[in-house]
């Protein structure tokens, strides 16, 4: 296996934006939505936050980063973002004892970075190419002005080809890097030897830079963020129900030697669920996994749980009619393709970050936190907004 590396690099002073990687984009800071979608990436073995700021440092942790201290000589505004990456590998290498093979620059600045972004520049490195970047498709004319006034710098002013007929252009998006290890600490930069270009989406292409930047991205941010423009409020869910593994886990099992499975669960997610209860909302826990695990689970949680279920919809549709809800009033979070039939019987089917490619296509919404990560304590905050944070 690939021994990958995403680096974050997240300075605590910004001129432009101050506190910038800390401002928040829909439910998350920047620095928790990158550390968020690297997490989700399939090809991405660690994810650290190279930082001088105690908050963001705490932030990082707190979404499941690890942090790596930057010193002051690579700490203020004419510090690059190479300098940043090249002291992380340092670290993580000599904490390890296992030199890297890829290392990944991702922008927190770019909000709508995704998983499969991720994935895509980390697949080009592994299949051959010494460095790889997310472009986007540009089809503009492109000007320069001098002296004597304006010209083209892609084209001839006094031609004007149909788009078509005019050579693909690309635009760096600046969101993410990936690098041959050995070959980015040779040459210090992020572009050497055979480079390629990965294609991102142009809709998801923005840059913080500027207070009017933020403003855009959370405009923006109920369409990108996969909510289909809104999200589930008090007024539409009568009752939640969550699938486990993958959903309320991040999907790893742990076995010690005497065979018994382990999983990690995380402690906001617990927190979510028991302000869902106190609103009076009704739960359930619907799993295929037999393993006891998930009945402890419930019990810590005060829940109702069926587990060890081969048909998950039919449980679910006797449920609801034992309890008098109406499945279009609710709420299913799963993360794959045995949550399909499900998803098809409720009105509000939501995928949690990282959740199979169909079953994000599925989904009303997307939450931006991954499985075992917080996407349960997120669904809680869209149903429950101000009465879930002063509970």
């Amino acid at each position: 296996m690939p021994n990958v590396l995403a680096v974050i690099p997240a300075r605590g002073g910004s001129k432009g934006v101050p506190g910038k990687n800390l401002a928040p984009i829909a439910d998350a800071p920047l620095v928790v939505r990158a550390v968020r979608a690297a997490r989700a990436a399939r090809l991405i073995g660690q994810v650290v936050v190279s930082t001088d700021d105690p908050g963001i440092a705490a932030l990082a942790r707190s979404a499941g980063a690890g942090v790596v201290e930057r010193p002051a000589r690579i700490s203020g505004d004419t510090a690059t973002s190479e300098a940043a990456v090249l002291h992380a590998m340092d670290t993580v290498e000599q904490r390890d004892g296992t030199p890297l093979d890829v290392v990944l620059l991702v922008q927190c600045t770019s909000p709508f970075i995704t998983p499969g972004d991720l994935d895509g520049v980390t697949r080009a490195v592994l299949d051959g190419a010494d460095c790889a970047f997310t472009a986007a498709p540009f089809h503009g004319f492109v000007w320069r002005e001098s002296d004597q006034g304006g010209h083209g710098v892609n084209h001839d002013k006094a031609y004007r080809p149909r788009r078509q007929d005019r050579p693909q252009d690309w635009l760096e998006t600046g969101a993410a890097y990936a690098m041959r290890a050995p070959g980015f600490r040779t040459e210090r930069h992020r572009f050497f030897g055979r480079t390629s270009l990965v294609p991102a989406d142009p809709a998801r292409v923005l840059e913080i830079d500027d207070p009017h930047d933020l403003d855009r991205a959370r405009a923006l941010a109920p369409l990108l963020d996969g909510t289909g423009g809104r999200l589930p409020g008090r007024e539409d869910i009568d009752a939640v129900v969550i699938d486990f593994d993958g959903t309320q886990t991040d999907d790893r099992v742990l076995i010690d030697s005497e065979g018994r499975e382990l999983v990690a669960v995380h402690r906001g997610d617990g927190l979510g669920i028991a302000a869902l209860h106190r609103a009076g909302l009704p739960l359930l826990i619907l799993s295929t996994e037999q393993n006891p695990v998930v009945a402890a689970r419930a019990r810590k949680l005060r829940i109702p749980v069926l587990h060890g279920i081969d048909r998950k919809d039919l449980a679910l549709k006797q449920w609801c009619e034992e309890h008098g809800i109406n499945p279009e009033r609710v709420l299913y979070a799963g993360n794959d393709v045995n949550d399909l039939p499900c998803f098809g019987l409720v009105g509000w089917p939501v995928a949690v970050a990282g959740a199979h490619d169909v079953v994000t296509a599925a989904a009303r919404a997307v939450t931006t936190a991954p499985g075992g990560y917080g996407a349960i304590r997120e669904i809680a905050s869209w149903i429950l907004g101000k009465e879930l944070r002063t509970s």
